[in-house]
């Protein structure tokens, strides 16, 4: 694949370390290509990873995995999305293995993994984990791959319903991560329909993507302490980027327990249908009103000549009275602007797509949305 400067969504992404004062262990990285010189299919591809371990330990992992996670991705063809995203996740499990060996300090460190590989309008996604991945479509909000954790698979034995995961004391054990001496299932699976089988889930890997979809890559410092109907809420916010802080500042404000790192994309084209649809109610709730002050109008006017007769008096003479002539009439004075009244535009200026190549591991926020004025 090529690397490109413009990507064809928009992307507002960010990581804040919480308000417990641990070290931000979280990464993320995105990068945007073309399929190859003579195939300009555009290309994204987003990769979050939350690091497991101390002293330091969860950062250097979840470093390594986003990093080679990315190289791998950047160097292939794309032609085998599922199989390259698996490749390079085995790869860095290895690396991450091998610098724990003879460290002490970095010993049984490990990171979780969530990645989002959209080939046009295809979305290819692959997780380890407790990472999570929304599909915004429609302003709704649903979780779109699995969790692989302790609470989850109590769940689906139907042991714990999901309402008591939330709170569970084991809710935060997860039995898939990079730097585990098992061997690492990576989980293909996307749940986009109810009742699907895991052989279906797999199937709808290059779920096809629509104008105003919206996808939310997370790490758990978000959703564990931010519930999913503030974070749809929030997560539909108009402005991408206001969207992505808001995120942030909520899980915050609930604790900040944990790191947070919220990767917001959006498949362009759902602003400028809202707007004619809002544009087509008004005028059509304009004609609504025109019409019922017409029709009341008409009504008036037909009981007025109903009525006339019946109110019209015996014609009676009636003295002449003298007017005296009156002051000559001043024209009224033409208002002058007062300060600080402006009028200004009602108009949103929209985002324009994403100009990146790729985003550098550790950073804090990426606001890669570029405002456009609509003229």
């Amino acid at each position: 694949m090529i690397p490109v400067r413009r990507a064809h969504l928009r992307v507002a992404a960010g990581s804040d370390a919480g308000r417990t004062g641990k070290n931000n262990e979280d990464q993320f990285a995105i990068s945007a290509f073309q399929l190859g010189p003579a195939n300009a299919t555009p290309v994204l591809f987003a990769v979050l990873a939350d690091g497991i371990g101390g002293h330091r330990a969860g950062e250097v992992a979840s470093h390594l995995a986003v990093e080679m996670i990315s190289d791998a991705v950047a160097q292939s063809d794309g032609s085998q999305p599922g199989a390259i995203m698996e490749a390079a996740i085995l790869r860095a499990n290895q690396a991450i293995l091998a610098h724990a060996e003879g460290d002490d300090e970095k010993k049984g460190m490990g990171t979780t993994i969530i990645s989002a590989w959209i080939i046009g309008d295809k979305l290819y996604t692959a997780s380890v984990g407790n990472s999570r991945l929304y599909l915004l479509r429609e302003d709704g909000l649903q979780q779109i791959n699995w969790d692989h954790t302790w609470v989850q698979e109590a769940v689906d034995a139907g042991a714990l319903t999901p309402e008591l995961a939330r709170s569970h004391p084991n809710a935060n054990i997860i039995r898939r991560y990079l730097g585990s001496r098992r061997p690492v299932e990576v989980d293909f699976r996307l749940r986009v329909k109810p009742g699907e089988n895991e052989k279906q889930e797999i199937a709808n890997q290059g779920f096809p993507l629509l104008p105003g979809d919206r996808l939310l890559l997370c790490s758990d410092g978000l959703n564990d302490m931010v519930e999913d109907a503030d974070i749809r809420e929030l997560a539909w916010l108009p402005d991408l980027v206001k969207a992505r802080q808001a995120l942030i500042d909520k899980a915050n404000d609930a604790g900040g327990k944990d790191n947070i790192t919220v990767v917001l994309l959006e498949v362009p084209g759902r602003t400028k249908k809202k707007q004619r649809e809002a544009r087509s109610k008004l005028l059509a709730a304009a004609i609504r009103a025109l019409a019922i002050v017409g029709l009341v109008a008409l009504l008036l006017w037909a009981l007025g000549q109903y009525a006339l007769p019946l109110l019209r008096p015996d014609p009676t003479a009636m003295p002449t009275a003298t007017i005296a002539p009156s002051a000559t009439s001043q024209p009224a004075a033409t208002p002058t602007p007062q300060a600080g009244l402006i009028a200004r535009p009602t108009n949103t200026p929209q985002s324009a797509p994403v100009t990146i190549t790729s985003v550098p591991f550790g950073a804090s926020a990426v606001d890669t949305e570029t405002p456009s004025a609509t003229p």
